[in-house]
């Protein structure tokens, strides 16, 4: 999967929760879900829920806990993936 493509739907995914915009705006690789975009930890649960229901994946309690940036969180999703195939 494209790597610019599951950023773009990450942005989509945290959009609803992100508390800096100027963060999100500028978000990368290394943009973390709570320092940076000010998510709280019971948001980050909805963000990973909703992550895990648009690719169809489940992620375990040792991911979760490993899902504190956009890098992370792709790596989980490229990993879950290739599991699935």
């Amino acid at each position: 999967m494209d790597k610019q493509k599951v950023i773009d739907q990450l942005k989509e995914i945290v959009k609803p929760y992100i508390q800096d915009q100027t963060a999100f705006d500028a978000l990368t690789e290394d943009t973390d879900f709570i320092s940076d975009l000010k998510i709280n930890s019971a948001n980050l649960v909805d963000v990973i829920l909703d992550i895990e229901e648009k690719y169809n994946i489940e992620i375990d309690n040792d991911a979760m806990e490993r899902m504190i940036n956009v890098k992370a969180a792709m790596e989980i999703i490229a990993s879950k993936l290739a599991e699935k195939n």
